[in-house]
């Protein structure tokens, strides 16, 4: 935030492409835990932090920005996966000079990225552009290959590491009883053959069934591919959907419709059969007994994913719990070499969460093949709203990313959420108030009765003359953004 601040903007992003090699990705399908954070929220409303992100990632894409390999290693790690978790993998990896293969099963890199975030979420020119940057690194790339067997693939081409990102791409099965005419599918199909150009027929009335994001992607999907009526089916109540409340939101406007406390108990042709839930006092949905038919020509369950992790079948040592990949601190599995990550070990199931695996496993992976111990992270001091002094910033409305409008999103996949221009993404980066960092306001220069604060010039901050210094305290009390920390001096022995 500070470098794009000043509008340096290529600096901001490659400070962001230390960490995050997707940021005009992860600008689109954040949801933006670190906001929920920021203590400008307390005074207004928070930064927009993802907001500059995507700007700054987008920019990058326009200009060409681009990253080079570090000095090779010769070092040979295999990547099982093209997802958001093994992108990130090869990224850092190839950074820190190792040589990476990079295999999937599917047609195209991406992963659920690809085939399960429609394009009106996630155009596919910029997830074609980030990717394409990550392989220009030297990541070599095989698609249409798939590894069946982790221990034996490792042995026999000779790599040294292996980094499993298989992801979660196997629909979670359900008992639904269904007439011989009742049309099931399940939602990641669906959203795969969309993503693929070749959508199925899902006819003018849809019921999906499932409360999660995949669910709402799948509803919004439906009306785009001319569904007059999408109602997603929930055995829950809104406030306990584990969809985002954006998407929820976005899904109502599109004229998805929500079926609170009901689970299908029975498809037939063109009707489904809905039972109503109540919930008991743990929160759990209990049938009532109560039934209501609504029209759908078909239904889509959404019910969850699931990891196929046939490939270290042959592998004892790798434990498998859950249907997930277990993995110690620094995700290797009980197989010395191997590590995993992503939704194959995580319950988590984001992108966000997948890419840090990734970038995580990276280093703990260059740790191993180097023969040293994982670098653990530095601890960053958080600066609360308490240690902050709102009083001397002024007034800043949030800049709002614009929205198409309903009536026109459900006739196409065009992007719903446009992205802020260089005016707006400058005011939301200054609305920053740094919070525990020093921006050089010189307010601790010149409130300091002693002249002990002495100025080192633009961008070196300050340093304290402890010799004139006598603790006062008011530097530390009297500076805006809590950059400044008193402590106790210990007395020397007489």
């Amino acid at each position: 935030m500070r470098l794009a601040q000043n509008g340096d903007y290529e600096a901001a992003w490659r400070e962001i492409m230390r960490i995050n090699p997707l940021p005009a990705i992860m600008g689109r399908v954040c949801y933006r835990p670190c906001e929920t954070a920021c203590n400008r929220g307390q005074l207004d409303e928070t930064v927009g932090i993802n907001s500059v992100e995507r700007f700054l990632g987008d920019e990058a894409v326009r200009a060409g920005w681009t990253v080079s390999a570090g000095p090779s290693t010769g070092r040979r790690v295999l990547v099982v996966g093209a997802g958001p978790a093994g992108l990130a993998a090869a990224y850092h990896l190839r950074l820190l000079g190792h040589d990476v293969t990079m295999r999937d099963a599917g047609p195209e890199p991406g992963g659920m990225m690809r085939f399960g975030i429609p394009a009106y979420r996630l155009p596919r020119d910029v997830l074609d552009a980030e990717i394409r940057r990550i392989v220009d690194l030297g990541v070599t790339l095989e698609l249409n290959t798939r590894v069946d067997d982790v221990a034996a693939v490792r042995e026999t081409d000779g790599f040294e590491a292996v980094f499993l990102a298989v992801g979660a791409q196997l629909s979670h099965r359900t008992y639904v009883p269904a007439g011989d005419s009742a049309r099931l599918l399940d939602a990641l199909s669906v959203l795969r053959h969309t993503a693929g150009g070749a959508p199925p027929l899902l006819g003018r009335r849809v019921a999906v069934y499932g409360g999660g994001n995949t669910a709402v992607d799948v509803a919004r999907t439906a009306r785009r591919l001319g569904a007059a009526d999408a109602v997603i089916v929930y055995r829950r109540t809104r406030d306990r959907m584990p969809a985002h409340e954006s998407e929820v939101a976005e899904a109502e406007e599109e004229g998805v419709r929500m079926c609170w406390l009901s689970t299908i108990a029975r498809a037939g042709e063109g009707r489904i059969t809905v039972e109503r839930m109540r919930l008991d006092e743990s929160g759990f949905p209990q049938p009532t007994g109560e039934f209501d038919e609504l029209d759908a020509d078909a239904v889509v369950l959404a019910l969850g994913q699931d990891s196929d992790l046939g490939l270290v079948s042959q592998a004892p040592s790798v434990a498998t719990a859950h249907g997930r990949i277990v993995v110690d601190s620094a995700f290797m599995t009980g197989l010395p070499g191997v590590f995993a990550g992503g939704d194959a070990i995580s319950g988590d199931r984001t992108v966000t969460s997948a890419v840090g695996h990734g970038r995580r496993a990276a280093q703990a992976i260059d740790a191993w093949l180097r023969g040293r111990a994982t670098a653990e992270e530095a601890l960053v001091r958080e600066a609360g709203y308490d240690l902050l002094n709102p009083w001397y910033y002024t007034e800043a409305p949030r800049q709002h990313r614009a929205r198409l409008e309903a009536a026109r999103r459900t006739s196409t996949f065009d992007e719903v959420v446009a992205g802020l221009d260089p005016a707006t993404a400058l005011f939301e980066a200054r609305r920053c108030l740094s919070c525990g960092g020093c921006f050089e306001c010189d307010n601790c220069y010149s409130v300091c009765p002693d002249d002990a604060v002495i100025k080192l010039g633009p961008g070196l901050r300050y340093e304290i003359d402890l010799e004139y210094c006598k603790g006062c305290g008011l530097c530390a009390a009297e500076c805006p953004a809590g950059a400044i920390t008193m402590i106790p001096e210990q007395r020397q022995p007489t």
